[in-house]
């Protein structure tokens, strides 16, 4: 149900610059037009615009997604580590994490193989790696400004094409064609245009809202995760190889090593 949902979502969001250009098409004219034929009037610049669409809302939906706290901070891996934690049982919270993908597993992974090097370097592991997955997200979001600031540019490109043909038309023909001609080829290339600046004001939206839902959430990523390791006893777990990974940072081999 959700995934039919979402797909109703992404056609009408898709569809909908499409839909006002029919209407305000069927509306001016003498003739109705189909969206197709709309779509054809915009020029060859409209099949960028299209993929422009198409991109825009696929990363809204999966940004949305990624965001979410769900995704961000699953209740159930914040169950298990606390859990573990109140248990002592920093080892087994080291492997049940490293086998969830989500952040907040990636930030506990990271914490707690650089928890028997004290306070200091845990909280700097903890902190690079919430960075880390911010700057992940925030490069998906900024390419809703690179769609926000390019599409305009691709529609007034087709435009400017347009006018150029139809410009150049009026000059072939004179003035015999017909100012009314003219205005015609003029308004099917505002199409362009206008679908260009119809992707553009969306996907500006969408960047300033996901912006700042990013932030809550890496904020409560942040908070949830030093909330654990908050009084880690770490007297006691100094030099405690958590992780339990391989090492291969061994002694260079010009130093021998004493015999037992």
């Amino acid at each position: 149900m959700k995934n039919i949902i979402q797909k109703a979502i992404y056609a009408a969001l898709l569809l909908l610059p499409m839909t006002v250009f029919g209407s305000e098409a069927a509306k001016t004219g003498g003739t109705k037009k189909t969206l197709i034929s709309t779509y054809i009037e915009g020029g060859w610049v409209m099949h960028i615009l299209l993929l422009f669409s198409i991109g825009m809302v696929w990363l809204i939906i999966d940004i949305w997604m990624r965001t979410s706290s769900k995704k961000m901070s699953p209740i159930e891996d914040v169950t298990i580590a606390q859990e573990l934690f109140r248990a002592g049982d920093y080892v087994a919270a080291y492997q049940t994490m490293k086998g969830s993908f989500s952040p907040f597993a990636e930030v506990m992974r990271a914490g707690l193989g650089s928890v028997g090097y004290g306070k200091d370097s845990t909280e700097e592991a903890i902190y690079s790696t919430v960075e880390k997955i911010n700057s992940k997200l925030q490069t998906r979001i900024n390419y809703l400004s690179v769609i926000g600031v390019c599409a305009p540019m691709v529609g007034l490109l087709g435009t400017v094409g347009g006018m150029k043909g139809a410009f150049g038309s009026l000059g072939t023909a004179g003035l015999s064609g017909g100012v009314g001609e003219l205005a015609g080829h003029i308004g099917e290339v505002l199409v362009a245009t206008a679908t260009g600046l119809l992707v553009a004001i969306p996907a500006f939206m969408a960047f300033y809202f996901l912006r700042n839902k990013l932030q809550g959430a890496v904020h409560e990523l942040h908070e949830v995760t030093e909330h654990l390791f908050r009084n880690a006893p770490y007297d006691y777990l100094k030099d405690a190889d958590v992780g339990q990974e391989e090492t291969y940072a061994a002694l260079p081999n010009w130093i021998e090593v004493p015999q037992a």
